[in-house]
């Protein structure tokens, strides 16, 4: 698993860690899972995969978020290379 860093303003990271919290890098992860799907560069199974959540779970997930699951061919393609990937 990879990792990534965000630079924030200090004052800027002591009100989020102070609001959020454990549930920092969670609600980072989830805002960046999101966007990527919103904007097309993940699929519903990747954002599952990235969230490790059931596809059912991530659909639901993005629905509780008003985003509402556009599945494509290339999102089913997607969705089964993460399975393959998962079982092999």
């Amino acid at each position: 698993m990879s990792s990534i860093t965000i630079a924030l303003p200090n004052r800027i990271h002591r009100h989020l860690q102070a609001e959020l919290g454990d549930e920092l890098e969670k609600t980072a992860k989830e805002a960046l899972a999101v966007e990527g799907y919103r904007a097309g560069i993940l699929s519903l199974g990747e954002v599952a995969e990235m969230l490790d959540l059931s596809i059912n779970d991530a659909d639901g997930f993005l629905k509780e978020r008003g985003i509402s699951s556009l599945i494509t061919s290339e999102d089913v393609k997607a969705d089964t290379d993460a399975l393959l990937k998962m079982f092999s």
